[in-house]
């Protein structure tokens, strides 16, 4: 039964950053744990290799409280795919740095140039800081760069 309310207020939490989000169907909302993220690439959902986009994603706990980048030991690393464990180098380890966008404040973003066209993986990882409550998290969202 515990799972059962575990799994319900993540769910809660999830449709609240979907109903506070655009309804851009290129949003993605991965769960680890007890936290959320929804991540957004401007512009226009679409990456491009060689021109620089602005990825960001909305952390928020369990019930929907956000969490902002002040409050999170966070890092991004991007790996080219197919990616293989322990064998493939990242790509890039860009910085987060926290912007208000949107309805969201203290959102955790990153320029990303991504050199060629093909799929990548970004990895979003995170701890609490010093006086927060969440676990270590790792996401991981699978994205398209087009030549174009």
């Amino acid at each position: 039964m515990r799972s059962f309310s575990k799994n319900r207020q993540i769910l809660l939490g999830i449709l609240t950053v979907l109903m506070i989000a655009p309804p851009i169907l290129a949003h993605e909302i991965k769960v680890s744990g007890d936290v959320a993220a929804l991540i957004h690439i401007d512009p226009d959902d679409h990456l491009v290799a060689r021109v620089t986009s602005k990825v960001w994603f909305a952390l928020s706990k369990i019930g929907g409280k956000s969490i902002p980048l002040s409050h999170c030991d966070c890092h991004l690393t991007v790996y080219v795919i197919p990616r293989q464990k322990d064998k493939t180098p990242l790509l890039l380890r860009p910085i987060l740095k926290s912007i208000d966008v949107e309805s969201y404040h203290g959102v955790a973003s990153a320029l990303i140039t991504f050199p060629k066209a093909g799929l990548y993986e970004l990895e979003l990882t995170g701890k609490a800081l010093s006086g927060e409550v969440f676990p270590p998290f790792k996401l991981t969202y699978e994205v398209t760069v087009s030549s174009n």
